[in-house]
């Protein structure tokens, strides 16, 4: 996994501040082979919550945000899909099977 500790925390620290306990972030694509250079960060967030459209868009936006202030501009994609429903896009199943689970919001 090709991410750095200060990537992880800010990830980490940000899923905390926007997404609902329950939520877990997984790293997919590019970024998951440490053979390969560059790449951006793909991030699929399952969160226990439904989100409307606004507040979906919202929570995304002020997370990616929250991220380019602490890590800078990069290349950063994400995807916000609701842990209990099936998601039959072929990038959100490869998300799931193939991705590296980052963080878990524990339930407290």
């Amino acid at each position: 996994m090709r991410l750095t500790d200060t990537e992880i925390k800010a990830i980490e620290d940000s899923a905390k501040v926007f997404f609902s306990p329950g939520a877990m972030v997984r790293l997919f694509g590019s970024r998951l082979d440490d053979h390969r250079r560059g790449g951006d960060i793909d991030l699929l967030i399952e969160t226990p919550d439904v989100l409307a459209p606004d507040d979906l868009v919202d929570k995304r936006n002020r997370f990616l945000a929250r991220l380019y202030r602490i890590l800078g501009e990069q290349k950063i994609d994400v995807l916000i899909v609701p842990t209990e429903f099936p998601d039959e896009r072929p990038i959100v199943n490869k998300a799931r099977e193939k991705g590296i689970i980052i963080t878990k919001i524990p339930v407290e």
